[in-house]
C-alpha cells in the first residue's frame, strides 16, 4: 500500500473511532439496578422514570433488581460498576442514608462511592392507629403514652425499617415510652394492625390512606414538611406539636462515583423532565408520592444531613445489624 493511501486510511479509522465515542450519551441501553424485590414501592417509581427516560432519550432504561441486605447488595454492584453512565441505581434513602448507620459493616461508602443524580420522588409516612385507640390526636396519644410507659406498643416492618426508625424519631422527640413489635415486612404489620393486635404505627402514605378512608384506621399526622395532596386533612407532625419529626421517604438516581460530570448533567437534565410530565406525575400520585427532583448538589446535601440525622436517632435507639 502506497503511504498516502496509508496515511488515509489510517485517518479514516480514526475518524471512525471518535465518531464512536463521541456519540451523544446514551448511544445504547442503560441498566438501573434496583436493589429490592420487583413490585415496592422504590421499583415502582424508578419504573416510572426509566419508562419516560426510554421515551426521551430513544434508548432503553432497563430495570434490573438485585436484592438483598437492606439494599446494601445492589448499591454495592452499582458503585462498583464502570462509571460511564451505562450503569445506574435507582434506590430508596433508607439505603443510602439509613444503613450505614444500621450495618456494623458496609461493603461500600454511599457517600463516597455513589455520585448523585437527582431524588426522583418523595413521600412521608403516615403515623396511623387502631379506632379503638382513644386518641384522636397526636397529643393525646403522647399524653397516653405518659400515662402507661412501656405498655404502648407501635408495629414496624422489621427492624432498621422505615416505619421502625420514623417510630423511634417520635419517640426521641416526644420524649416517651413506647413498645417496638418487629414483625417481616409492611403486611404482616398491617395485618396485626387492623385486627387490633398493635395500636400504632408508622406506614407509607399510601396503604395507610387506603384504610383510613375504608374507616378500619386513624391518621393522626404525617411526617412530611407540608400537608400531602393524598391526604390533605391529615396535619403534619408540626402542626400537631412536633416540628422535628420529619421523616420523608424518597427515591432516587445515582451513578459509580467518577462518572462524568456531563453524563450526571444529562441524566438529571432528563430527570427533571420527566417529572414534569403529566404521565409520571398521575402514575407517582396513584402511589402517594410526589415528583421530587433536586441538583445533583443538592441531592448530595440532603443525603449528608439524613445520614447525620438518622445516626443520632439509631446510636440513640442502640440499633444494630449484622
Amino acid at each position: 500500500m502506497r503511504p498516502v493511501a496509508k496515511i488515509l486510511l489510517l485517518a479514516a479509522l480514526l475518524a471512525s473511532c471518535a465518531a464512536a465515542t463521541g456519540q451523544p450519551f446514551p448511544a445504547r441501553a442503560v441498566r438501573v439496578i434496583v436493589p429490592y424485590p420487583p413490585g415496592g414501592g422504590a421499583d415502582f417509581v424508578t419504573r416510572v422514570f426509566c419508562k419516560s427516560l426510554s421515551d426521551t432519550t430513544g434508548q432503553q432504561f432497563v430495570v434490573d433488581n438485585r436484592a438483598g441486605a437492606n439494599g446494601n447488595i445492589g448499591a454495592e454492584l452499582a458503585a462498583k460498576s464502570a462509571p460511564n453512565g451505562y450503569t445506574l441505581l435507582g434506590v430508596a434513602n433508607t439505603t443510602v442514608t439509613i444503613n450505614p448507620s444500621l450495618y456494623s459493616k458496609m461493603p461500600i461508602d454511599m457517600l463516597r462511592d455513589l455520585a448523585p443524580v437527582s431524588i426522583f420522588a418523595a413521600q412521608p409516612n403516615a403515623l396511623i392507629v387502631h379506632p379503638a385507640l382513644p386518641a384522636k390526636t397526636v397529643k393525646e396519644l403522647v399524653a397516653l403514652a405518659r400515662t402507661h410507659p412501656g405498655e404502648l406498643n407501635y408495629a414496624s416492618a422489621g427492624t432498621g425499617s422505615s416505619s421502625h426508625i420514623a417510630a423511634e424519631l417520635f419517640r426521641m422527640v416526644a420524649q416517651i415510652n413506647i413498645t417496638h413489635v418487629p414483625y417481616k415486612g409492611n403486611g404482616p404489620a398491617m395485618s396485626d394492625l387492623l385486627g387490633g393486635q398493635v395500636p400504632m404505627m408508622f406506614n407509607n402514605l399510601a396503604p395507610s390512606v387506603a384504610q383510613v378512608k375504608a374507616g378500619k384506621l386513624r391518621a393522626l399526622a404525617v411526617t412530611g414538611e407540608q400537608r400531602s395532596p393524598a391526604a390533605p386533612e391529615v396535619p403534619t407532625m408540626a402542626e400537631a406539636g412536633y416540628p422535628k419529626v420529619v421523616f420523608m421517604l424518597w427515591v432516587g438516581l445515582l451513578a459509580p462515583a467518577g462518572t462524568p460530570a456531563d453524563i450526571v448533567a444529562k441524566l438529571n437534565a432528563e430527570t427533571v423532565k420527566a417529572a414534569q410530565s403529566r404521565e409520571v406525575r398521575e402514575r407517582l400520585a396513584g402511589e402517594g408520592a410526589d415528583p421530587y427532583t433536586t441538583s445533583p448538589s443538592q441531592m448530595a446535601d440532603i443525603m449528608r444531613d439524613e445520614t447525620a440525622k438518622w445516626l443520632s436517632v439509631i446510636k440513640s435507639a442502640n440499633i444494630r445489624l449484622e
